[in-house]
């Protein structure tokens, strides 16, 4: 179970209508909603891995503190949620320390794992990352094309937990494998398009084939109220903001219709048994 914690001005699909010198007088919405989701999560006794985007944990350092002391996995999402390909190797590494500094100042706790905004990770990356300290990421979607997602070499639906450097491990985001690549099926704009109880089979699919299943979601997610913008691209609009007003129900389902874990915990837990041909979800 993770959770990308940003608010719903930061997101890709707006980017186009909100201009980033704007963010500071933009309605501050990520800390209930996200105070909606821990208290969801304990009540179906689940901890899950939080991807921080830097600039939130600025804002709301409070709300970090009580995210780390409900047991989560306190993992970064960078600082200004800028897609890693549009940036250079110094622009990416400078926000990557950012991001991370604060956060690890907030919680007194190192950080070992990364989520690119959108995706969007690439193979030099991964040496960044690696370089500062982190072992392992959750960025790769082994799919269809698709027109934010970044791409890292020799990556497969088949293969959802590789090694790609001594070290250093990439946690697949999880889909539905058709050959080589397949469909989404990890959450997010999934989670909202697809009926629920079709989503639920997805997600039994892939573990009755012996699979791990990482799901993914964000605060402005659960949030129905939030403020509708006009001006965007009829594609956008449909990806923000459809079937917000079910996801809470959605999310509170899944919470208690599997067993959940931290990405870190499983990882760790996968590496211990990976000799003995176990799997867990």
């Amino acid at each position: 179970m993770s959770i990308d914690v940003e608010d719903w001005f930061q997101v890709e699909n707006l980017k186009g209508i909100i201009a980033r010198d704007t963010w500071d007088e933009r309605e501050l919405r990520v800390e209930a909603n996200t105070d909606k989701m821990l208290s969801l999560m304990d009540k179906h006794s689940v901890k899950c891995t939080c991807f921080i985007l830097g600039w939130i944990a600025e804002k709301c350092p409070e709300l970090i503190k009580r995210i780390a002391d409900s047991g989560h996995e306190i993992a970064s999402h960078g600082y200004g949620h800028d897609l890693i390909y549009n940036l250079s190797h110094d622009e990416f590494r400078e926000d990557m320390k950012r991001g991370i500094g604060i956060v690890e100042d907030i919680t007194g706790s190192k950080i070992r794992g990364y989520r690119a905004p959108s995706f969007s990770i690439t193979d030099w990356a991964i040496d960044i990352l690696q370089e500062l300290g982190l072992t392992y990421d959750s960025s790769a979607f082994p799919t269809v094309a698709h027109d934010r997602y970044g791409k890292l070499e020799n990556m497969d639906s088949n293969t959802p937990i590789v090694e790609i450097r001594p070290g250093f491990h990439e946690v697949c985001v999880s889909v539905l494998k058709v050959g080589k690549k397949g469909i989404p099926w990890a959450g997010g704009g999934y989670f909202r398009l697809f009926p629920y109880p079709l989503f639920k089979w997805g997600v039994k699919q892939i573990l009755n084939a012996d699979q791990p299943y990482i799901f993914y979601i964000h605060p402005w997610e659960v949030d129905p109220g939030q403020p509708k913008m006009s001006g965007l691209k009829r594609s956008h609009k449909f990806r923000h903001y459809n079937n917000l007003g079910k996801c809470e129900a959605r999310f509170d389902n899944l919470l208690g219709s599997f067993e959940w874990r931290p990405i870190g915990e499983f990882l760790d837990d996968y590496l211990a048994n990976q000799d003995t041909g176990q799997s867990r979800s």
